[in-house]
């Protein structure tokens, strides 16, 4: 053994080995803060290869040297002192339901998820904390050659060239801190790859469940998919409250190719004490086309701004998106893309309901490179803000270098309308089921194009939100 590899093994097991969290006796925790020995200790777990090694260090170095961006709302309450970079049950990850550890089969039965496997998807992975605990794909789906399995494993098999070639190229290091912190603690995720020409009838899911206080979840999610291929990808999220800082900076990133079509939808119902960090990415080839599907509840503080890089001529990608924010609540959400491409398009519709004092905040970055000849964009954000406490701004960013390109930009705030609710409450309903109606109504472009067991769960977190749960 090298003796850099024995210096990994023999880090100090009293200052840096793992505790039982409290009343928890079948799970590990890594002690909270940030340092060199944390990093090794993730990746000695991870059983990394060396250059995965190697690039944790650099990232933390990075994290370290980097201040927090100035953008977006304050995380002051955020210490990453007090937060556990890494946390994992004592079991290894399985392939069969009936396998899983009771405690968490349990959690993830009350969420749905092995229903939904067996009726909607195509795949599942669910991720309990640091680690996953679950990954299944059907029969039917793998005999046409798409790969779906956690990152780690893949690391470890023929694919682990074309992860190391695709890896944090999208969402480097040097973006800004909390990328820089996620590439040294990246724990869990999934990689799919879609070959060439194939058409994945039915989506595959991640679920991402983080369960534990005072602790991070920071899984990287990478989806190839090929030329000519077509995928739908949904990620849901949630959490426990409690009343410390929870945080989430996951990283994803999505490589379209020539004439491929890649759908991800994200349903996030994290919990008021989470800082949820996370970061997105996409890059197009000619004539592929990104579709982004978004909707954002609970979080006490949220940066979400998904990317797409419209790399190859006449490439098309779509935001739709639904934040809301209720009481204590900061959400700074929104989309950015870059044309580069001849004849690229972009729509970006994305709407945001506060409540109860709640702040949300659209902000959207579109960027028309002087390559892009003939690029066409347009931007559309609603706000609906439900009482005279709430708060709703919009921050557009516009960067035109052609004078061949077609924008638009509309922002409509308002209020809801006493008038609407008065004719509803006419027919018989209550001014709570008024107004929810009138919300969902709000809601419903961002609903209609999720498969129907989503769109109504994200109906049924607009009524928890609406009435004050």
């Amino acid at each position: 053994m090298s003796e850099d590899k024995k210096a990994v093994v023999d880090i100090n097991r009293s200052a840096y080995d793992f505790k039982d969290i409290e009343n928890e006796k079948d799970f590990y925790r890594l002690k909270e803060g940030l340092t060199e020995e944390t990093v090794l200790k993730v990746s000695e777990e991870k059983n990394d290869p060396e250059w995965m090694r190697e690039f944790r260090l650099k990232c933390l170095k990075l994290y370290n040297e980097m201040e927090m961006p100035d953008w977006g709302p304050s995380v002051e309450g955020l210490d990453m002192d007090k937060i556990s970079s890494y946390v994992r049950h004592k079991e290894d990850m399985k392939g069969s339901w009936e396998d899983v550890p009771e405690d968490i089969k349990n959690t993830f039965e009350r969420l749905g998820i092995p229903q939904a496997e067996r009726e909607s998807l195509a795949g599942v992975g669910a991720q309990y904390d640091s680690e996953l605990v679950y990954h299944n794909i059907k029969d039917e789906v793998a005999a046409q050659g798409v790969i779906y399995t956690d990152i780690e494993s893949a690391l470890r098999t023929e694919y682990a060239d074309m992860i190391k070639s695709h890896f944090m190229k999208l969402l480097t290091p040097t973006d800004h801190k909390m990328i820089a912190l996620h590439g040294a603690v990246w724990s869990g995720g999934s990689f799919v790859y879609v070959p060439k020409g194939v058409k994945v009838d039915i989506p595959l899911q991640s679920y991402f469940r983080l369960n534990a206080a005072g602790a991070g979840q920071f899984e990287h999610t990478l989806i190839i998919v090929d030329e000519g291929a077509d995928l739908h990808f949904i990620e849901g999220c949630s959490a426990p409250k409690y009343n410390v800082a929870n945080l989430h900076s996951g990283a994803v990133e999505l490589f379209v190719g020539k004439n491929a079509r890649l759908r991800y939808s994200t349903i996030e119902n994290w919990s008021k004490n989470m800082y949820n960090l996370n970061s997105k990415r996409a890059i197009v080839e000619e004539n592929g086309v990104m579709e982004w599907v978004s909707g954002s509840f609970g979080s006490h503080t949220s940066y979400l701004y998904p990317m797409t890089i419209l790399k190859g001529d006449h490439s098309k990608m779509e935001f739709t998106g639904i934040t809301f924010a209720g009481k204590g609540q900061n959400l700074d959400t929104g989309a950015k893309v870059v044309h580069q491409g001849v004849g690229t398009t972009s729509v970006i519709n994305s709407k945001s309901i506060s409540k109860d004092g709640g702040i949300g905040t659209y902000r959207s970055s579109v960027v028309i490179q002087s390559t892009a000849k003939k690029a066409k964009a347009s931007v559309s954000c609603d706000s609906l803000m439900l009482d005279s406490i709430s708060r709703a701004d919009t921050i557009p960013g516009m960067d035109i270098r052609t004078d061949d390109a077609d924008v638009g930009h509309e922002a409509k705030i308002g209020r809801i309308s006493d008038e609407a609710v008065f004719y509803l409450m006419s027919r018989g309903l209550s001014e709570e089921d008024a107004k929810a109606m009138i919300v969902s109504g709000f809601a419903n472009p961002v609903s209609k194009e999720l498969p129907l067991e989503y769109a109504v769960e994200m109906n049924n977190l607009i009524k928890l939100e609406m009435s004050g749960h």
